[in-house]
């Protein structure tokens, strides 16, 4: 009877997968299925590819965010970065009437991800300040420096070899009007490569220790310092990436973008499995929670719910999403305490 039940539990405890992944997975796909249930026009290949584009950019900044939430930090200027490195880079090009061709704007961008990511991760890491505090501060600094220095112009007028990608398609049905766009393929890859990075790296295995506890981390001999400048550098390079795709799917480059947008990008994080507390988190969570939380604005749109209200349901998630993990967290350290009492107890009466 106990070896069924064991056997059962582990079963259980495989679908459910390491954070959560199969009870998120069960979630979008009744979600899927009510949803097809209430509006037919949902079930359908254009609702498919319209919801795949829509993943595109949040899932490159959710990818930045993981990094973050895994090594115990929490990161709100992600958008800010990819809002300065995508217009930046259209704006000094636009100004100067050049078209380097798609891979030297990646890089230009790319490297201005970088630079503004080192920014904070240098702070963070040689004041050992708030991560939340810094990053809430360096927001406001990125966008007053884009909007003073830069320009605050809406650009429509974008680079042709970017402007020819926003309309690129892998598949295209014209009958049904669906068109699943190239992006798709590059934030796949990215996907995947961070999962490598994580699980297949000593840096990642680096930044779930940092995140489980620095102190230790350093004491086996972890360069948590060098790591944590590296992690908000390679944060800010795929949010400065997120932020060239924003701009090539919207075909324009605009200042006053994405900036406010973070919370669902850090509700889909946390949904995925990320623990706000550090040291915990994965690529297919995250995925996942990215996907959650898409399909809900997809639906509640498609519903005629106003976006006032779809704000309130991500938020209302990441409050349940936070609070089970508090509630987690709080059980394990009452069972640790527990064994802890029983193997004293075991130790004095062997001595006894």
């Amino acid at each position: 009877m106990s070896a069924r039940r064991t056997g059962s539990g582990g079963l259980l405890q495989t679908l459910r997968g390491p954070n959560g992944e199969g009870v998120l997975a069960l979630i979008i796909i009744v979600l899927v299925v009510v949803m097809a249930i209430l509006s037919p026009a949902f079930f359908d290949v254009r609702t498919l590819f319209s919801i795949l584009r829509s993943v595109i950019v949040p899932l490159i900044f959710a990818l930045a965010v993981l990094l973050i939430i895994i090594s115990g930090g929490i990161d709100v200027s992600f958008a800010a970065i990819a809002v300065f490195a995508g217009y930046t880079t259209v704006f000094l090009l636009t100004q100067g009437s050049l078209d380097p061709g798609l891979i030297v704007i990646m890089l230009l961008a790319i490297v201005i991800g970088a630079a503004l990511g080192a920014v904070n991760g240098i702070v963070i890491a040689r004041f050992r300040l708030p991560t939340l505090i810094v990053t809430l501060g360096t927001q406001g600094i990125f966008k007053g420096v884009l909007l003073a220095y830069v320009g605050s112009r809406y650009i429509a007028e974008i680079p042709d070899s970017l402007a020819s990608l926003s309309t690129a398609y892998i598949i295209s049905i014209e009958s049904a009007k669906a068109y699943l766009h190239v992006l798709v393929i590059p934030a796949a890859l990215l996907a995947v490569g961070m999962w490598a990075l994580l699980t297949r790296t000593m840096f990642g295995r680096g930044v779930y220790a940092i995140g489980g506890d620095a102190e230790s981390a350093r004491r086996a001999g972890i360069p948590v310092m060098r790591y944590q400048v590296m992690l908000y550098m390679l944060a800010g390079m795929l949010a400065a990436t997120g932020g060239i795709f924003y701009v090539i799917l919207n075909r324009n480059a605009d200042p006053q973008v994405l900036v406010g947008d973070e919370l669902d990008i850090i509700a889909a994080v946390v949904l995925g499995g990320a623990s706000i507390f550090g040291g915990r988190g994965s690529v297919l969570g995250t995925v996942l929670g990215v996907f959650l939380v898409q399909l809900i604005n997809n639906s509640l749109l498609l519903l005629g719910v106003p976006t006032a209200w779809q704000r309130t349901a991500v938020g209302l998630l990441l409050v349940i999403g936070v609070g089970v993990q508090a509630i987690s967290a709080r059980r394990q350290a009452k069972r640790v305490k527990a064994n802890d009492e029983a193997i004293d107890i075991d130790a004095k009466e062997v001595a006894s």
